[in-house]
Formats: structure tokens, C-alpha cells, sequence
């Protein structure tokens, strides 16, 4: 006869929800109830025949009754009661009779119960056991039913455990199956993928380096600014190493109950430990790193909470337990100086926007998604896209598919690749018609900008002008750089403040008026001059110091417990030097358009014909050597 292994279970309650427990628990537990109301009970009532129940009411035996549809109950009078025998009916015996009463009825009834004095009490007719046991049940099952439906509602904005899942972890873990991404899907960033390899050997064989006593920073800080492949790095490492990844934004520790981050860090670490050689990676630790005590509120808040849990969950690894932890943040300057000292986030990985070669490897690595012409040159594009990140280079391949496919082509070409650029750096063409006036003023306009850039020696080469609207402008005019820059010379900015008040000093030289067009140059040539002043020391007058009024990093509180290093004379002086360097630069805008005031009629009526002219066209108008040799 086989056995049954004792391993195996009948009916394994654990394997069920707490929700659908609770429900068999109270259904059980209401028949329980409803048995023995309606069935235990009965066995202290006495079933009698009808012909019975008649000659007890006339012996005067029956005290009371009552009729409910065919069904008669009643007590019976203990003094006059006796059982069938004669005898007289003993105490301990039942004292409740029940008897039906015939199908055909029986109409002189009730006039024998009023002779014989019996008490009489007319209920409702009985209704079935299955209807009275919905009855009984229903309310219950409402009330489990709504709060079940709120846990799973619950549940979808708390993430596990619901309303009492508030301290769990909202970290996503990817299992080694899951972690598909390896080193070889990030394209570019060759010098941070070989800092990571490290990490990489280490989770792979953590004994290696334990033997030589060799101990890994216990947590790595990725820097760069959005879109520059951090999150995808951690993915990738994780994938490389085949060990568990836990992902987390550093937002999704905060909740609106305090003690839910501290609660929540501690329970991502303990499965992070659980599960070693393990990866942890924290997006976004600005949000819950800043430097302390800038709270406006006071300086004990949830995130300093968090923030101190981390840290004291970082210190308490132990040398071997293999759990590396990664964060991302692009803005390092807001961390508070505990979480970045050795022994924590010690080690920093820096990434920058990609390369020209590297951004032509992360175009390869996209365009390889979809469907390519042959004449598509992703060198040039490559040139083309200075300053795009990766996830830009993303969007653009994207992009240019989407028109694509709009257009009605089996493959993307170069010119959906040139119009997707356009879409993403200047904007969405816009269905305004501009008047005739309008159209003129910003042709002058962007004709002024086109041909300072054009004069100047050292600015970035002129692409295209344009006064097609797009997004929020009237028109562009596009420059890009031949190459990648690292750094910016006095020279290069002063003419580049040149270039943006090119449009204002055309509108004034022309029309003898200015308009609101220039709004968006004047802010940025001001930015341009209030960091040369402030942080770079390129002013004579002011000299080489740097300040804190030319940061332009978002209010985070400090602010209110620093004071200014700087005097209200000092002050006084920074704004007066950055604006002689805007007035210097117009002055040298007007002085260009004057001495080319002919090549500007030509260029701006040129663009009022056509809308759109690149350098190729431009430079078909008119020589440009000899007049830039002489602005030089």
C-alpha cells in the first residue's frame, strides 16, 4: 500500500493569499454558527402528528403556538402536559412540539386554539436553508469583498504587502535570466566599462580577492549628466557578473508616513545579503542624499532618515558578504559629504557626454534596430549631433523612423535623419502663417545672427538659418562645432555672445525698432557673461575670484543658513561688469552689420524666398574671406 510522504500536504493553507483564508475562515465559521441554530436546536423540539396536536389543545396540554405557513410550533403547559402513556410529562423533558398541518388545511383550527385559550402568533412563512443561509452570509461577503478590493488597490500604490506592506522594499529584482543586458549592448564609454570589470571579477569570484585580503569599495558613484547610459551600466554590470539586481529610484524610499524609507532601506540590504554575491542600485541618490540639515522645516526629516539608514547599513557590511552598491546622480555637488567619504561611496566614475567616435558606435547600435538605407552616413551625423547624450542619439534614430514611416518609406534615409534633428534641437514645425512685416523682421533677424557667426574668426561653423517656426521660436540659426569641447576661451565666449545679439543689433539697424525676439539671447548671452564674472575669472575689474551668484544649480535650502560671499559693493561692481561686456559685444554686433550691411539685404531677402538656407547656399551669395580676415 503506498504512503503518503509526510512532505505533502492535503490542503496547504500557506500557499493562499491572507485574503482568500480569511474567507474560509469566516464562511466555515458561519455554518457552523447556522447549523447549530438551525439543526442542533432542533433536537430539544418534540415532532408530533396533527391528530396529536388536536387532542393535546383539548386535554388543555398546549399553552401556546405558533403558525408559520403549514408549520405549527408551540410550547406545551407543564402543569397539564402528559405523555402518550397518561403519565404526567416530566420537567427534563422537552416542553416545544412541532406538527405540520395538513395540505388541505383545516378552518376550524383557530377556533379551537381561542376555546381552549391557547396563545396564538401568526409568523412570515419559512424561507429555504439556502436562502436563509445568503441571508446570513451576504454581509460578510460584502465586507470581506470591499476589503479585498481596497488591499488590491492598495497594494498598486504601496507596491507589496499593501497597507501593511509600508517598510518592504520597492526594489525590482532581476534574476540571472532576467539580466540579459551585458558590456557588449553599451556602446562607447570604453574607460568606465573597464573601472567596472573590476567590480565585475570580484562579484563573479569573491574568494580571488578575499585570499589576498583585498577588500572593493562597498559602494561606486556613477556622475554624468541624464541620458549618458548610468542605469544601463549597472544593468550591464549586473548581466556581466550573472548575479542578482535590485533597482531602485532613490524617490520610491520616500512616503508620506515617516519611518517608511529608514524601514524600506533596511529591507532591500537584508535580501540584497540574502542572496550574495548581489548588486544594488540606487537611481537618482540626489533625492535622498543631499548634504543634511537644509530642511526648511526643520532638520530631522524622512530623508535624513533614509539618508542615515543607508549609511549605516553600508558601514555594517562585512568584508565578505559580497554585495556591491551602485548609485547614479547628476548632481554630486548636493551629497552630503558622509556618503562620499572612503568606506561608503568611495570610488566616483565620471561620464561624460560621448565622443564623436562614440556616439558613432551608439548610432550603430540603434540604427541597427531598424530598417537603413544605404546612402545613410552616420560619421556625418555623428558630427552632427555634438553635445547629444546617448539616450538623445536613441531618440533621434527613433525619430527619424517615425517620419519614415510617415512618409510612406521602406527604409530610413538621410533626410529623415536631418529632419528628425531639426525636431529634436529646434523644435516641432509650427502651422503659423507670419505676415509679411512679421516674416521680414525675423528674416533681418536671423540674417543678423547668420552673418556675425559668419564674420567672426573661432565661432562654431554656421550650419543653416532658418525662419520656419518651430517649438516656441520664430526661427534658428544653427552653428556645430567641428569638434568635441572641453573647455572655452575668453575669445570664443565674447564671440559668442556676438553671435546671439547679431539678432537685435540687425532689428535696430534695419528697422530702427527691436522687438521682444531677442528675449531668449539676452538670457542666454547674460548667463554666458554672469559665469565669466562669477566663475571663471575672466573680468579685469572684478579680478580672479570666484562667487556663488553666477551657480545656477536649483534652490536646495542652503542658502538660507550660508551667508553671501560677497558685499553689496561687490555686487554692484558684478553687475556693472557684466553689463559693459553685453554692451561691448552689441556694440560689436552693430559694427559688423554696418560694415556688411549690404550682405544682410542679400542674406535676409535670400531667406524670405526660401526660408531655409545652409552654409553651402549662403556662401553662393556672396564671398566671405576677404571681409572675415578683415573683422579678424
Amino acid at each position: 500500500m503506498a504512503e503518503i510522504s509526510p512532505e505533502r500536504k492535503f490542503f496547504d493553507f500557506q500557499k493562499y493569499p491572507p485574503w482568500f483564508r480569511l474567507l474560509l475562515f469566516f464562511i466555515f465559521w458561519m455554518l457552523i454558527t447556522y447549523g447549530y441554530i438551525h439543526f442542533w436546536s432542533e433536537k430539544n423540539v418534540e415532532h408530533i402528528s396533527y391528530s396529536v396536536f388536536k387532542s393535546k389543545i383539548i386535554n388543555g396540554e398546549v399553552a401556546e403556538v405558533q403558525v408559520q405557513g403549514q408549520e405549527v410550533s408551540g410550547r406545551y403547559e407543564v402543569a397539564t402536559a402528559r405523555n402518550e402513556d397518561g403519565r404526567a410529562r416530566p420537567p427534563q423533558q422537552s416542553q416545544h412540539f412541532q406538527t405540520v398541518i395538513p395540505s388541505f388545511g383545516d378552518p376550524d383550527l383557530i377556533e379551537l386554539l381561542e376555546e381552549n385559550k391557547v396563545s396564538i402568533t401568526a409568523r412570515p412563512e419559512k424561507q429555504s436553508w439556502f436562502a436563509s443561509l445568503l441571508i446570513v452570509l451576504l454581509p460578510w461577503l460584502l465586507i470581506i469583498g470591499f476589503f479585498v478590493y481596497m488591499n488590491k488597490k492598495m497594494s498598486e500604490q504601496m507596491g507589496t504587502g499593501g497597507p501593511f506592506g509600508f517598510g518592504k522594499s520597492k526594489a525590482k529584482r532581476f534574476v540571472k535570466e532576467e539580466s540579459t543586458i551585458t558590456f557588449d549592448d553599451v556602446a562607447g564609454l570604453e574607460n568606465v566599462k573597464y573601472e567596472l570589470e573590476e567590480m565585475v571579477e570580484y562579484l563573479k569570484s569573491p574568494g580571488k580577492f578575499q585570499s589576498l585580503g583585498a577588500q572593493l569599495p562597498k559602494g561606486v558613484l556613477l556622475v554624468g549628466p541624464p541620458g549618458t547610459g548610468k542605469t544601463l551600466l549597472a544593468r550591464a554590470m549586473a548581466g556581466e557578473a550573472g548575479v542578482p539586481y535590485y533597482s531602485i529610484s532613490g524617490s520610491e524610499f520616500i512616503e508620506m508616513f515617516v519611518g517608511v524609507g529608514a524601514s524600506r532601506v533596511r529591507d532591500m540590504f537584508k535580501t540584497a545579503k540574502e542572496n550574495a554575491p548581489s548588486l544594488i542600485f540606487i537611481d537618482e541618490l540626489d533625492s535622498i542624499g543631499r548634504a543634511r540639515g537644509t530642511g526648511i522645516g526643520g532638520g530631522h526629516d524622512e530623508r535624513e532618515q533614509t539618508l542615515n539608514q543607508i549609511l549605516s547599513e553600508i558601514d555594517g557590511f562585512s568584508p565578505n558578504e559580497s554585495v556591491i552598491v551602485l548609485a547614479a546622480t547628476n548632481r554630486p555637488d548636493v551629497l552630503d559629504p558622509a556618503l562620499i567619504r572612503p568606506g561608503r561611496f568611495d570610488r566616483q566614475i565620471t561620464l561624460d557626454m560621448p565622443q564623436k567616435k562614440a556616439r558613432k558606435e551608439i548610432l550603430a547600435v540603434h540604427a541597427g534596430k531598424v530598417a537603413i538605407a544605404e546612402g545613410v552616413d552616420l560619421d556625418l551625423i555623428a558630427g552632427a549631433t555634438v553635445g547629444f547624450s546617448g539616450a538623445d542619439l536613441k531618440n533621434l534614430v527613433n525619430e527619424a523612423a517615425l517620419l519614415a514611416a510617415r512618409k510612406g518609406k521602406q527604409q530610413v534615409e538621410m533626410e529623415d535623419f536631418h529632419e528628425a534633428r531639426d525636431k529634436i534641437t529646434m523644435g516641432v514645425k509650427r502651422e503659423d502663417q507670419l505676415s509679411e512685416e512679421e516674416k521680414k523682421m525675423v528674416a533681418y533677424h536671423e540674417a543678423g545672427h547668420a552673418l556675425t557667426a559668419l564674420m567672426l574668426p573661432g565661432t562654431d561653423p554656421l550650419s543653416k538659418v532658418s525662419i520656419i517656426p518651430r517649438g516656441r521660436s520664430l526661427g534658428a540659426t544653427e552653428q556645430v562645432p567641428k569638434e568635441d569641447r572641453h573647455s572655452y576661451s575668453k575669445t570664443y565666449l565674447l564671440n559668442r555672445i556676438v553671435v546671439m545679439l547679431g539678432g537685435r543689433a540687425a532689428e535696430q539697424l534695419v528697422f530702427g525698432e527691436i522687438t521682444s525676439g531677442a528675449a531668449d539671447d539676452l538670457k542666454r548671452s547674460m548667463e554666458i557673461a554672469r559665469r565669466m564674472v562669477c566663475q571663471w575669472g575672466m573680468s579685469d575689474k572684478v579680478g580672479l575670484v570666484v562667487f556663488r551668484k553666477g551657480e545656477t544649480h536649483p534652490f536646495l535650502g542652503r542658502e538660507l543658513t550660508e551667508e553671501k560671499d560677497y558685499g553689496e559693493a561687490t555686487a554692484e561692481k558684478i553687475d556693472e561688469e557684466i553689463k559693459a561686456i553685453l554692451e561691448r559685444c552689441y556694440e560689436k554686433s552693430q559694427r559688423i552689420l554696418e560694415n556688411n550691411l549690404e550682405k544682410l539685404k542679400v542674406l535676409a531677402e535670400e531667406l524670405i524666398n526660401r526660408e531655409t538656407l545652409t552654409l553651402a547656399q549662403i556662401q553662393d551669395l556672396f564671398p566671405l574671406e576677404e571681409t572675415r580676415n578683415h573683422e579678424q
